[in-house]
């Protein structure tokens, strides 16, 4: 069986970003970590604007397109309906502690920080939170609103770390994956999981 430190549940929102979930996605997967994949009906509308990915609406049937793309281990990628109630990442005696929603929207934001649970992805972060587990949210949006800085200081308070999607630049990046795979090597450090992705500052500078 899955225990809670082999899984992690990893959301896709509407926020651009898509290149961000899709490589987080494939790390996790070669970190041989079994992933439970939520992914909004506007985060499919991005995969196809930014990635060219048709993703079917099927949970079945993008997990199928997904293990394809990723050559990975069929039992290691689950991907559930948005509301698929009885999927283990909407119980607190199930989920898997540690939780990334990216790209994070705004408006997931502001749902996760007022506890909405409209959908999977709200509720499988509202798990997350009631447990005292990790969540991590890439927020992709600019400029901040008032109101969304507001959402994103509360849910600081309440332990959640907040990632925007800002990569940086000392590592000298040739091409936009180089600034993906920034990001994700940020994520994959706050995850405890290694990773050889970009020189760390101070010791691996080119």
């Amino acid at each position: 069986m899955t225990t809670h430190s082999q899984a992690i549940t990893l959301a896709w929102t509407g926020a651009s970003g898509a290149p961000y979930g899709l490589r987080l996605l494939e790390c996790l997967l070669a970190s041989n970590h079994t992933v439970y994949l939520l992914i909004s009906s506007a985060a499919r509308v991005v995969l196809a604007t930014e990635h060219g990915l048709q993703l079917s609406s099927q949970p079945q049937a993008a997990q199928q397109q997904l293990v394809k793309q990723f050559n990975c281990d069929p039992s290691k990628l689950i991907v559930c309906g948005k509301e698929e109630w009885f999927s283990p990442v909407a119980s607190g005696s199930a989920a898997p502690k540690k939780m990334v929603v990216c790209p994070c929207s705004a408006g997931s934001v502001a749902a996760i920080a007022h506890g909405m649970s409209d959908n999977l992805i709200e509720r499988a972060a509202d798990v997350v939170l009631k447990e005292r587990g990790q969540l991590l949210l890439v927020v992709r949006e600019t400029p901040f609103s008032t109101l969304h800085l507001e959402n994103m200081h509360k849910l600081s308070q309440m332990g959640v770390t907040i990632m925007p999607a800002a990569p940086g630049f000392y590592h000298q990046p040739k091409s936009i994956d180089d600034l993906v795979d920034f990001m994700v090597a940020r994520i994959l450090d706050h995850l405890g999981i290694e990773q050889g992705l970009v020189p760390r500052w101070g010791y691996d500078q080119r």
